[in-house]
């Protein structure tokens, strides 16, 4: 199924006229409603409408210094959704028990929808990647506070694979072949859709919607399993994302890698706006002791391959910015 580009480009620019009415027209009719916690299927896409009515509780006792009873953590699965649910509970118990109130997580369908869900207040902690970060900054006012580390490094690569039996060799016979079939995780991902899709056009693919044929499929898994059943002809994940299904797909290493993306900052942990400066330094330290806590390490490593935790700083991802700036410019 090919995926229309304009549909990426700030999550909806070929929609955000027509769903802008509707959406806005929705809100007033159900303000009272709003910010409750049965929005899960917010990641429609759709631009927020800028109320700056919507559920803005949270956003007050926090800015308040008011106590928080509840806290809720936002993750995308890079693997199987509820395979995801269970792997997190020991984060959300064990941060529970440093910060003395109840955490709960919860597992969004893609990022746009986690975006969403920190604009209007109900997810409080998201689990953000670069580009979903970038997103989440600009239309929700998000902090970034925290980065993972993968052994050592601050940085990764998006990394493209093929079968082990492919002809395809390169990017370059990629780019110089037309109608294969691209696997990748979701549009808003930063390692599975930006950065390759930048390298692409980098390469003269002006046009990505004619020249492959798009397929998200939801997590990095699936795409590397879609061409290990004979469904894409490439994949595009975060590097090495084989390791994630080796020991259920074992054949998975012997799948081909042939290259890779410019350096990506790492994923982040970010928090919605309005929180006290008091409490943004409770969650940071509370992440940051993980990385003197075995079992905590492990569970992030489970998650998303994470091996340690760092500061970070929104500065940090102007690259991932001046990227999506550059490939909007290209695309419009």
């Amino acid at each position: 199924m090919k995926v229309d580009q304009k549909y990426f480009i700030g999550g909806v620019i070929v929609l955000k006229r027509l769903l802008f009415t509707g959406l806005l027209a929705l809100i007033l009719g159900t303000v009272a409603a709003c910010g409750t916690a049965d929005d899960e299927d917010s990641g429609t896409g759709t631009e927020p409408a800028g109320d700056e009515t919507t559920d803005d509780s949270g956003d007050d006792n926090a800015a308040a210094g008011e106590e928080l009873t509840k806290l809720t953590m936002g993750f995308v699965p890079s693997q199987d959704a509820a395979e995801i649910a269970d792997t997190v509970q020991p984060l959300s118990e064990r941060l529970s028990e440093i910060l003395g109130v109840e955490v709960e997580a919860q597992v969004m369908t893609d990022y746009t929808g986690l975006v969403e869900g920190m604009r209007t207040q109900q997810i409080d902690i998201g689990f953000l990647p670069a580009f979903g970060f970038v997103q989440a900054e600009e239309r929700a006012d998000v902090e970034v506070i925290l980065k993972s580390i993968r052994d050592g490094e601050s940085t990764y690569r998006a990394q493209f694979t093929v079968a082990a039996d492919s002809e395809l060799e390169s990017i370059d016979d990629l780019v110089n072949t037309e109608d294969l079939v691209w696997a990748f995780a979701d549009l808003t991902s930063t390692s599975g859709f930006l950065f390759p899709a930048y390298l692409f056009l980098e390469n003269d693919v002006d046009n990505l919607d004619t020249h492959f044929v798009q397929q998200p499929v939801g997590g990095h898994d699936n795409a590397l399993i879609a061409v290990l059943d004979g469904q894409a002809d490439f994949a595009t994940t975060y590097e090495d994302a084989r390791e994630r299904i080796a020991d259920e797909r074992p054949e998975a290493m012997d799948m081909k890698v042939i290259g890779f993306t410019d350096p990506i900052p790492n994923d982040t942990i970010s928090l919605r706006s309005g929180f006290s400066e008091e409490w943004k330094q409770k969650i940071k330290d509370a992440f940051l002791s993980f990385n003197d806590d075995e079992d905590m390490i492990e569970v992030m490593m489970n998650v998303y391959n994470w091996t340690g935790i760092d500061e970070a700083t929104s500065e940090e991802y102007q690259i991932v910015r001046d990227t999506y700036a550059e490939f909007q410019d290209l695309i419009e």
